[in-house]
């Protein structure tokens, strides 16, 4: 067993965080060998069970559950920061002809490594991520999520249209590699695979019925794609699809929609679109420091609750401009308060983490076992210096509560904040460094 005392924050099952300024975390083995919480909270309550033996004192620090990202790419890591007039140009510019160099296994091999690290570097224990249209991109990233004990969702793009050569793939074959990765990769460690049509658009009918048909087929594996992002990609879909009562219904005519199932940005919706998302039980990955920088618009986080749909925050690396959980959360704070006049909404600090801990993991059906520090989650936690740089450090001092701590955390924040990231299955011995 390893004790940690520290400040310890954590959620119950209504997103309200749960903090002890003086907390106990304790995590163990379970049967399986993987690390587990066993007791979580103020240490004056847990001292006499679990404090007797070796203690890490983390004085100053505060340890908090692990980030996870609902929506991230990784092959476009040598994309972030690259210009573009918008969504359909930076795709054609820079994304697919970067993509098209994942046909190399031994460059998919080392962009996984700097990925990984990146993540982990950042604070992501989790993630929710696209490979490229190329198998091997799928085997690089799980390899290497393997090797690092990271728990990671992935899969091989769906693209057969409307793509440039290097990254569109043939209808028969993708849907043999698809169901093949998911034999090889699905359940194994801690990953997860993900039927990933890159959106409706680069998908012909035959393909998208094909990836509807193994969804059926493993109603336990994931699905991601993207959809309702920018307006002239909203055109385009209803040009393609005519038949379908709306861009976001097109999924769900083809049985994309389901529990597991995470679309990517979901801007620009009505309430059937809603709807739908709840009936289904579909959730959203949000994306504000993409659609920020693209210019797509803005998630309507009100209209998102109105009708009752599930979302987490995402960071969509190469669209969005930082891995770091600290910026995706300011950017969402100000997505939040740019609709203002309309939502009526300023996103709490806490609900601002919890979108991209427990809330997230919520939304991915993992609720339970990552995003969260309470007894029974995987140990997947950060340690977080309040004084990692010295407007922090005078900021922090002067938090009065929780949400004023935490709120200087996500606007002064970034990967300086992580002192350390914790694997479940690395204790003790192969901790990852943040900083």
């Amino acid at each position: 067993m390893r004790v940690y005392r520290s400040a310890l924050l954590r959620f119950a099952d209504d997103g309200s965080a749960l903090y002890d300024e003086d907390g106990l975390l304790a995590i163990a083995p379970d049967g399986a060998g993987r690390q587990r919480v066993v007791a979580a909270g103020a240490w004056n309550a847990l001292a006499a069970e679990y404090g007797q033996g070796a203690v890490e004192h983390l004085p100053g620090r505060l340890i908090a559950p692990g980030f996870v990202d609902m929506h991230i790419h990784f092959p476009q890591t040598d994309v972030i920061g690259a210009p573009a007039a918008g969504l359909l140009p930076w795709l054609e510019n820079y994304t697919f002809p970067h993509e098209s160099r994942f046909v190399d296994p031994a460059y998919g091999a080392q962009v996984a490594d700097f990925f990984v690290d990146e993540l982990l570097r950042n604070g992501v224990t989790t993630a929710l991520t696209f490979a490229t249209s190329h198998p091997a991109s799928v085997d690089a990233l799980f390899t290497e999520a393997q090797r690092r004990q990271l728990r990671l969702i992935t899969g091989k793009v769906l693209q057969d249209r409307h793509s440039p050569d290097g990254v569109r793939d043939q209808t028969e074959q993708s849907l043999i590699d698809t169901e093949a990765l998911i034999r090889r990769w699905h359940g194994v460690d801690r990953l997860g695979y993900a039927i990933t049509p890159r959106f409706a658009p680069t998908s012909t009918h035959e393909q998208l019925s094909g990836a509807g048909e193994l969804a059926a087929r493993h109603p336990d594996v994931w699905i991601q794609s993207h959809v309702a992002e920018n307006l002239d990609e909203v055109r385009w879909a209803r040009e393609l699809f005519p038949a379908s009562r709306s861009y976001l219904g097109v999924y769900g005519d083809y049985g994309l929609m389901r529990e597991r199932a995470v679309y990517a940005h979901c801007i620009h919706f009505d309430d059937d679109d809603r709807a739908l998302m709840r009936d289904t039980g579909t959730v959203a990955a949000v994306s504000p420091t993409s659609n920020l920088f693209l210019g797509s618009g803005f998630f309507d986080y009100a209209g998102a609750d109105r009708v009752g749909f599930g979302y987490g925050l995402a960071s969509d690396v190469g669209g969005g401009t930082s891995f770091s959980p600290f910026r995706t959360m300011l950017a969402a704070y100000y997505v939040g308060r740019e609709g203002q006049t309309k939502q009526g909404l300023s996103l709490s600090p806490q609900q601002l983490w919890w979108q991209h801990t427990a809330g997230a993991a919520k939304a991915l059906g993992l609720a339970g076992v990552v995003g969260n520090l309470q007894p029974g989650c995987e140990g997947d936690f950060v340690v977080i210096h309040p004084a990692a740089t010295p407007l922090l450090a005078r900021k922090t001092a002067q938090a009065r509560n929780l949400d004023e701590l935490l709120f200087a955390l996500i606007v002064l924040g970034d990967e300086r904040l992580v002192e350390r990231t914790v694997i479940s299955q690395s204790l003790p011995d192969s901790q990852a460094a943040g900083t």
